[in-house]
């Protein structure tokens, strides 16, 4: 090709971007980016942080702590959520509600490793239907027992989920000579990977692989209205990171959390198993951190390519996980409990052009009422028989601080829960009922059920938790009888 027909294509291909992203910039419909990780601690990021009293934000010790500036930056140029809770805190029936606005029952996936019901609609296949390219990349979990599971055949509206995979949490990806993608030094029948993360590298690291894929997504799709779903499996266990930042936090000593230190009888009886710890692995706590900052960093890059190609005034943004990760507190590590840092989600919100810079809300949410509200913020249309709460007008209000008494619940094979802007009352038939004041004993240690200042809270969480379970056929009630009598009775 000579010189001049290679500057007329170069002139060419500058002038399609060009128009290209002035399209989109142009566009009434805004673009849809999900951040989505996977067992996140919400103390670990900084936008949290600052909302909290000083040993609530440092419950590890003094000054431990990561910076997360741009995840942090979506919640100051937008709204954070301080009471969004995953309808049930593990994997896969959290995932199954945000997608569908179901409890879990109702989808097929109250536990992990449990498919979909197959036509379930999700808010891909309504925005799909109104002109919206959609992609999901990164872990999915939805599509029962397939590991690593690439690209499953039943995409519920993710027009492009080549990088959809399903389960696992390895820290090496590819593509193999057909580009397709690949977990690296894959053992099928181990399940594992001889992957060595002390030696990956930004191009294989598998936070920063998945990242690399949705960057790329975004520029093929960046001149017409895009849904992104950026799933990464960290920070979940293995607790292992790439160079640099698996040394990054090396100077930093975790304390145990006061939680860990009360004694077994003050516990409820279902907060109680061989799972519980009595002391903190420095090495995993500061890898934890680790991969947080990475995560964080990327974030900064997917904003970047936001500003370079003018769409982040136009794209919602947002920030959460799928359950928290106790980190120690009340003597556990992981998920599946009701304590706030295990059944907690992080969850912050960018929109210019919709959302106020410098909202909090706190109304309770769970992972069911994300569907419902996203599709009322962009304006499509509904799903038919949602359980979830379509809140679009809370985010969209100019006013900077909501709060609702709203309840609603989440619930495990052993425990269920009503939670409200300030209360958690959970039942279970192991133990007697609990009542947290959140306010009043944010570490969540003192049981109010049947004290008489506490008679008119009490009654209103048991009788709306009732109405939920009943409403939407909670598995529990099939089980042994829930205790309803209080201890102070």
């Amino acid at each position: 090709m000579n010189r001049r027909h290679f500057s007329k294509l170069l002139t060419g291909t500058a002038l399609t971007a060009a128009a290209s992203t002035t399209l989109a910039a142009k566009s009434k419909k805004p673009n849809l980016l999900i951040i989505h990780t996977d067992e996140h601690n919400f103390r670990t990021l900084g936008c949290y942080r600052e909302l909290l009293s000083e040993d609530q934000a440092y419950v590890w010790g003094e000054g431990v702590k990561v910076d997360t500036p741009h995840i942090d930056r979506i919640a100051h140029e937008g709204a954070i959520c301080t009471r969004y809770y995953a309808t049930s805190p593990v994997c896969t029936p959290s995932r199954a509600s945000f997608v569908t606005g179901l409890y879990p029952a109702a989808t097929g996936s109250p536990r992990n490793d449990m498919p979909l019901h197959d036509g379930l609609e999700t808010f891909a296949s309504v925005l799909q239907k109104q002109g919206y390219a959609t992609s999901y990349v990164g872990k999915w979990h939805l599509d029962g027992k397939a590991k690593p599971g690439f690209e499953p055949p039943r995409k519920f509206g993710f027009s492009d989920n080549r990088y959809m995979m399903n389960r696992g949490h390895w820290k090496g990806l590819g593509h193999d000579e057909n580009g397709k993608p690949i977990v690296i030094g894959l053992v099928p029948e181990k399940e594992t990977s001889r992957f060595n993360v002390s030696k990956a590298t930004p191009e294989d690291f598998t936070t920063d692989f998945l990242t690399s894929r949705a960057l790329e997504i975004m520029e093929r799709d960046k001149g017409r209205p895009f849904v992104l779903m950026l799933s990464i499996p960290d920070p979940h266990t293995p607790n292992l990171v790439r160079p640099p930042y698996n040394t990054m936090f090396d100077d930093l000593h975790f304390e145990e959390p006061r939680t860990m230190q009360v004694p077994d009888e003050e516990m409820p009886k279902w907060a109680l198993s061989n799972k519980n710890v009595d002391y903190l692995e420095q090495n995993k706590m500061q890898d934890y951190f680790g991969m947080v900052k990475c995560i964080d960093d990327n974030i900064g890059r997917l904003f970047k390519f936001l500003e370079d190609n003018r769409l982040d005034e136009n794209t919602i943004v947002i920030f959460t996980s799928d359950h928290g990760d106790l980190m120690g507190e009340h003597k556990r590590h992981n998920k599946g409990m009701p304590f706030e840092t295990s059944a907690k989600i992080p969850f912050v919100i960018r929109w210019p052009k919709g959302i106020p810079a410098g909202k909090q809300i706190n109304t309770a949410y769970t992972t069911a009422d994300f569907t419902p509200t996203i599709l009322g913020m962009i304006g499509a249309p509904q799903i038919s028989e949602q359980h979830g709460l379509n809140d679009a007008k809370s985010f969209l209000s100019k006013k900077k601080v909501i709060r609702s008494d709203r309840i609603t619940y989440m619930s495990m094979g052993n425990w269920v829960a009503a939670v409200s802007d300030r209360y958690k009352y959970v039942l279970s038939p192991q133990d007697v009922p609990w009542l947290y004041d959140i306010e009043r004993d944010p570490d969540e240690l003192i049981n109010f059920a049947g004290h008489p200042e506490y008679t008119a809270i009490e009654k209103r969480l048991s009788t709306e938790l009732d109405r939920m379970l009943e409403q939407y056929q909670d598995p529990i009630l099939k089980g042994k009888p829930l205790i309803r009598t209080s201890a102070a009775l």
